[in-house]
């Protein structure tokens, strides 16, 4: 068995909330051994109580189990903590591609970002206004693009 292989299976896992990204790209994958026991799988989830944890469990076993490598722990581990700065490059691209802007990054400095107008994933201009603080899901906020008019959600950071 190669445990990097595994782990390439694992990174593909689509997000249940966000499909267009896998939980590779939103970096919550923080690692993939193999043990005496089997495989285990170590995710930092996006946010503790995030709804989508247990069904992102149950898709990392069924990718590893789909793939003929047997049983497979998945555990979730808090520390360190998930930030948006975990992100993938790829990741913040397959974002903009799906209409919804990224979360700007901010290296432990929140308070330097939190004000910054969203960019628009579309045209890219700053002139955007926030429409409400939750979207389809809690982890992203409403906005309009004043400059083309579309609407957009932004990955809020954390």
């Amino acid at each position: 068995m190669s445990v990097d292989r595994v782990r390439r299976l694992v990174d593909a896992v689509p997000d249940p909330e966000l499909p267009h990204v896998t939980i590779g790209d939103l970096g919550m994958v923080r690692s993939v051994r193999s043990s005496s026991f089997g495989i285990v799988v170590e995710i930092t989830p996006t946010y503790t109580g995030c709804p989508a944890t247990e069904a992102i469990v149950d898709a990392v076993r069924a990718a590893i189990g789909e793939a003929g490598y047997g049983p497979a722990s998945v555990e979730m581990v808090l520390d360190p903590p998930w930030t948006t700065d975990d992100i993938t490059e790829q990741g913040r691209e397959k974002l903009r591609k799906a209409g919804i802007a990224p979360p700007p990054e901010i290296a432990g400095d929140l308070e330097a970002v939190i004000d910054l107008p969203a960019p628009c994933p579309r045209c890219h201009s700053r002139r955007t206004r926030r429409l409400g603080d939750f979207g389809a899901t809690a982890c992203k906020a409403p906005h309009v693009c004043q400059a083309c008019g579309e609407p957009f959600e932004l990955f809020k950071p954390i």
